[in-house]
Parts: structure tokens; sequence; C-alpha cells
């Protein structure tokens, strides 16, 4: 929960060592440029301006462009994965082959599904009908954790960040329908929209499971009157972002305590679970929730977790489940349409069997030698870092030392696992998708309570093999990029080195700067949360900081809608020091250090290019809207002109002046990492 992803949809790659090679030319594409506008006045544009003027959207998707290309062809490799396995059906019992195989073939079968309806979630539902007052309601939740369908406790187990050695009971904010807090108070147009279909959707949901429709009604006015009053003890985003105030361990007879209507004993009982002490993130939902549950209506509650349960599990139900899911989804991404069943399926299935099918496809499609390749790189970067890191003018040998340690310490992972899970109590059929993943869920839920209290596992990775993105995780200090981003378009074998570091050079400068980022900096080099820095580095930090929230402030997309700077910082902060990184590592190259043009263009000219282009990204309105409301990450435009802008090799490789719109006064550049 705590690892800072490269995107909330991502793109990286991986690079090559080696200088020109024939056709190096095509990796970057020329005719996407727009010549009409200068490099020193909107670099995206001018790089991918005549791109963007043509992309079409495809229906299904929120956006288009390198990351969402590349999610596509790993789906249609999964897919051939999935359908040559699913085909046959003499797979041993058991075996990986069987469990993907199957369960992607009852996903497929669609007419088995809706023939079923909503008749599996009928006992649950009648469970929840039963309930008398919270107490029974709560117990019942408690009980059905282990198999999915609980509701109104969040939480997951992870490394204590004080302690980063042990595992920990985490418990967070949840119950929200809306994507966070603000939606339920603001008052433009839209919002009052998205609140509006939340209430209808809700009552929909109620209503295919066979509730009266002017009941349906009032209770889906009810469930968003709930929300809201929820919403109040909800944190911000931008406070979600902060360490220290999210950090809150106490034990269970003090979790009672400000919870006093909860009886945490029990509760965990019933879950399974034993521990005496817990990290209770946000504290103010909790405190909420006990004196909701005791001040609200049974009925309302009633009516809010029949509403979560039927919403939770609608994936897996009948079409108009599906329908009513997509309908409500849209507001937020702009979809036009719903992806084909296959797409769905290999996705599911993906999320569901991760390590079965994450061992079928890198098999198939991650050769050793890319592995390989990007070790170097990895390595090649984290020695350009560490030149960085002792160049600092602002901080002192004192803190140096401390943060070369961290770096030093970084553990890399490139691929996929060390070692695989075992998915021998999973129990996978081809006529049952709803208890195929229910199957799933115990399997999860059993994994992870397990870890309460015990060592932290530092080979457990927080991705499956074919996922498209990249992480930092600060308790384990750890970089990672599983194999699913590590190919084209991103990279090449053939390419130069100049496109190459350009852009995976850039994703793994990015990912190592989260390590030193306003949020990763707290952590030391053994992942806990704990000051390392001399109190006068410290401040000279966040005043530098500083200067790039005021910066990414005064971005504008839609219009009127800016850029959030405080939300965005830690991810600025990354693709700004990723940056200079990538550029010191590619400068340690052969061809960094010629000035041999291949296409016309000088190897620092496609070294910019190759930055710009792995970020060719456009995205439909909605999907933008909510990114500025929920998103750490700027928008792909600014993710590239907010660093270029800082970075003094992009003024001289482009003869960028004041008269430029990108032109910051070298006093005003951020030079931090």
């Amino acid at each position: 929960m705590k690892k800072i992803f490269l995107l909330a949809a991502v793109v990286a790659a991986l690079t090559s060592c080696k200088n020109k090679q024939d056709g190096a030319a095509a990796f970057l594409d020329k005719t996407a440029m727009d010549t009409t506008v200068q490099p020193g006045d909107n670099f995206f544009q001018y790089a991918n301006g005549n791109w963007i003027k043509n992309v079409k959207i495809p229906d299904d998707q929120s956006g288009w462009g390198s990351f969402y290309t590349l999610y596509e062809d790993n789906l249609k490799k999964l897919r051939t994965i999935l359908e040559e396995t699913s085909a046959k059906k003499d797979h041993p019992k058991g075996s990986i082959e069987q469990m993907v195989g199957d369960f992607y073939a009852s996903g497929m079968d669609t007419a088995a599904i809706e023939k079923a309806g909503y008749e599996p979630l009928k006992p649950m539902l009648a469970k929840i009908d039963a309930v008398k007052d919270y107490k029974e309601l709560l117990n019942l939740l408690a009980q059905s954790e282990a198999e999915g369908s609980g509701d109104l406790i969040g939480y997951y187990v992870g490394a204590d960040e004080r302690n980063s050695s042990k595992n920990i009971l985490v418990l967070v904010q949840t119950a929200l329908s809306l994507p966070e807090k603000s939606y339920y108070t603001k008052t433009d147009s839209i919002t009052v929209k998205q609140r509006k279909k939340l209430a209808e959707h809700a009552a929909k949901y109620l209503s295919l499971c066979g509730i009266d429709a002017d009941a349906a009604q009032k209770a889906g006015e009810s469930i968003l009157a709930l929300e809201t009053e929820i919403a109040v003890s909800h944190l911000s985003p931008v406070e979600l972002r902060d360490p220290i105030k999210n950090y809150n361990k106490m034990s269970v007879a003090a979790l009672g305590k400000l919870s006093p209507n909860i009886d945490w004993n029990k509760t965990f009982a019933k879950m399974g679970i034993k521990t005496d002490s817990v990290n209770v993130s946000q504290p103010g939902y909790y405190a909420a929730l006990s004196s909701l549950l005791a001040s609200k209506p049974i009925d309302t509650w009633k009516q809010k977790v029949m509403f979560d349960y039927i919403a939770s599990k609608a994936s897996l139900l009948s079409k108009a489940f599906r329908d009513e899911r997509f309908e409500f989804n849209k507001l937020f991404s702009g979809a036009k349409a719903q992806p084909e069943r296959w797409k769905r399926m290999v996705s599911m299935t993906d999320n569901g069997l991760k390590d079965p099918l994450g061992q079928l496809f890198v098999q198939k499609y991650f050769p050793a030698e890319a592995k390989q390749r990007m070790d170097e790189l990895v390595n090649n970067l984290q020695v350009a870092f560490k030149a960085r890191i002792a160049k600092l003018d602002w901080m002192s040998d004192t803190t140096k030392q401390k943060a070369q340690e961290k770096l030093a310490a970084f553990l890399k992972k490139i691929g996929y696992p060390s070692k695989w899970k075992n998915y021998s109590d999973v129990t996978i059929s081809r006529d049952n998708f709803y208890e195929n993943n229910r199957s799933i869920a115990m399997h999860d839920y059993k994994e992870n309570i397990d870890k309460i209290g015990k060592p932290v596992d530092k080979t457990e990775w927080g991705m499956t093999p074919p996922t498209v993105n990249a992480y930092y995780n600060p308790t384990f200090n750890e970089i990672v990029f599983p194999a699913g981003i590590l190919q084209h378009p991103f990279f090449d074998m053939k390419a130069d080195d100049a496109v190459n570091y350009g852009a995976i050079g850039l994703v793994i400068g990015h990912e190592m700067t989260h390590g030193f980022d306003d949020q990763g900096r707290q952590y030391d080099a053994e992942g806990n949360l704990k000051d390392w820095w001399t109190a006068k580095d410290g401040e000279m930090f966040k005043q530098k900081a500083k200067g790039v929230v005021n910066q990414y402030n005064q971005y504008v997309v839609l219009d009127s809608l800016h850029v959030n700077g405080e939300l965005t910082l830690g991810e600025n902060l990354a693709d700004i020091g990723g940056l200079a990184i990538a550029w010191d590592a590619f400068k340690l190259t052969g061809q960094g250090k010629s000035s041999e043009k291949i296409d016309g263009l000088t190897p620092d000219q496609r070294f910019f290019f190759g930055f710009a282009q792995a970020w060719r990204i456009v995205n439909r309105p909605e999907n933008v809207r909510t990114g500025i409301q929920v998103d750490p990450h700027s928008p792909e435009e600014f993710r590239v002109l907010g660093p270029l802008s800082n970075f003094d090799p992009f003024y001289t490789t482009f003869g960028v002046t004041e008269k430029n719109k990108m032109y910051r006064k070298p006093e005003d550049r951020a030079r931090i990492w």
C-alpha cells in the first residue's frame, strides 16, 4: 500500500547499452512531430503534436498512447497463452496450466454466467437482511472477510514502518464509492451529476437483486447521505501522502477506546487475526465509523453493505450487472464502450492467479538477455546517481553519507520473482466462475493474515510479471521492474542508447529518486520511517521542494483545472531527478560522448525525443479530471515540460532562451537531486 508507482497507468522500458545500430532512426517517430511549434515553447507538442492531432482513442479506452499500446500488446500475448492452455482439458489437476486454463474458460462461458444471474449473491444478501443491529452486522462482515465479502474495515498487512523487518496489520480508511472525499461536497455541475449517479447506481444494483424500485431509490439516496457523512472523516489525497501523519501504531485496547462501539477483540477473532497491536493509518475514520454505526438506522447500514457487496461482485455476474458497473465507471474514465470479454478475462486471470500465469508469461516472452541488460542499466544509473549525490552543493557531508548508504542498499528486482508462490489451496473448475473467484479470494486472505507479526519476506513482489508498471517501495527500499514493461515500444535491442536512455533510463532514475522524494526521503536504508537528515539539510530540501510545488501549480488542464503541486510533488521530484540521472548515465556511453547524427538528429536531441515520445499519451477529459483529483502523477504533457524546463542541457541542446515559453530563470530551476 505504500508503494510509489511510476504511473496510475504506467509506461517504462528496457535499454540497450550498445551504440548506433542499423535502422536506429526508426525508433523515433519523426512523423509525430509538429515543427510549427518551437521546441522551447512546448517540447511535448514539438515531439508529438502531429500524432496528437491525428490520434483516435479507441472506444473501450480512457486514453491512448505509449502505455496503452503496450498494455494492449501484453493482453494479446496473455490471451495466446490462455487460449492455448484452456483448449486442453487434460492438464493435471492443480497444475498451473489447469488453474489458469480452466479459470479463463469459466470466465469466457458467458452463457453459464448469464444463467446464474445474481444467484451466487443470494446467501450473503439474505444474511445481511436478517441482521438486527450493527453489532450483528459487524460480526457478519468479520466472518465474511475470509471469502472476500467483508466491508467497512479497510486493511492490509505490510512491513511496520518503524520496524521494517516485521509485518503488521494496517487499518486504512474505506467505505466510499466516489474517488475521494471532496466528491461528496463540491458543487460544480460535473460533481453534482456524479453524486446523483451514485444514488441511482446503488438503486439499480439493489433493484437488480429483487428490491422494489421505489424502495431501491430511497435506499440509494440514503446510501449517498451516509457516505457523505463518512467522507468527512477521510483524509484527503494530499494528506494521505504524509508518512508521519499516517503512522499511528496502537494496542488493540487503545483502538477500542478510539472506536468504542466496535468490539475489536471479537472482530479480529472472527477474522482469524491474532495481534496485540495495529497501525491505524487514519484514526479519524474509525472514530467516525464507531459513532455512525450506533447513531444511524440499522436499515441504512444494511442497504449500504448490500450495495457494497453487490458492487464488489458485479464484474463476476450477468450482463445487466456488468453494464450498470460500466455506466457508472465511465463517468470517471470517459470510455465509450466496454472492453471485449477476452480482454476482461485476461486481466482478471492476471490479477487473480498472479504467479501461475506469471510463470507462463515469462517462460514465453521474457528472455534471459533482457533481464541481464536491465541489470546492467540499473547499475549504470546507480553509478550516475552516486556521482550526483557526491556533487550536491546544498547538502552536508553527514547527510550525503547517509544518502549514499541508502542508494547502495537498493534492492533491485527485474522481470519476475526469485521464487513463485504456492497456490495448492486454490480450487479451479471450468464450470463455476463465481466459486473460482471465491477460492482465490480465500487464498489471498489467508496468505495476508498469516504474515501478521512475522518477519518480512523481501522476495515478495507487489505486481505480477506481465504488469505494465514499475514501483519503488520505501519499506523494502526496493525498485521493481516487472517483465511486462521491459519490451517494445519502450525498449528495443536495436535502438541506440540515446533513445533508450531517454525512455527507460529516465524511468529507472525516476524510481531511484522516489527513495529521496518528499516521502521516500523519510525512510532510511533499511526501510524504517526514521529521520536521517541534519536539521539544516532537511529544511533546505523542503524549501527547494516548495519551488517545485509552485511550478506545477501553475500548469492548467481542461481550460481551468490546475495541477495540484502538493499532490504530485513526489512524482514531479522523481521525474526531475530521473531525467538528470538518465542524462548523466547516457553521457558515460560512447554515443553520449559523440556528436554523430542519426536521421538528422544529434545524440543529445535523440535523448530528449526518446524521453518525450515515451510519454506520448492523450486522455479523455473525464479521465484527466479524475486524475487531477486523485492521481499523484501530473498529466503526461507536464511530466515532460516540467522536468525539461528545469534542465540546463535541454536549454543548450535546443537553444532555449528567455523568449521561449518553457524558459525559467537559472535561479528558479529546480536543482535537488
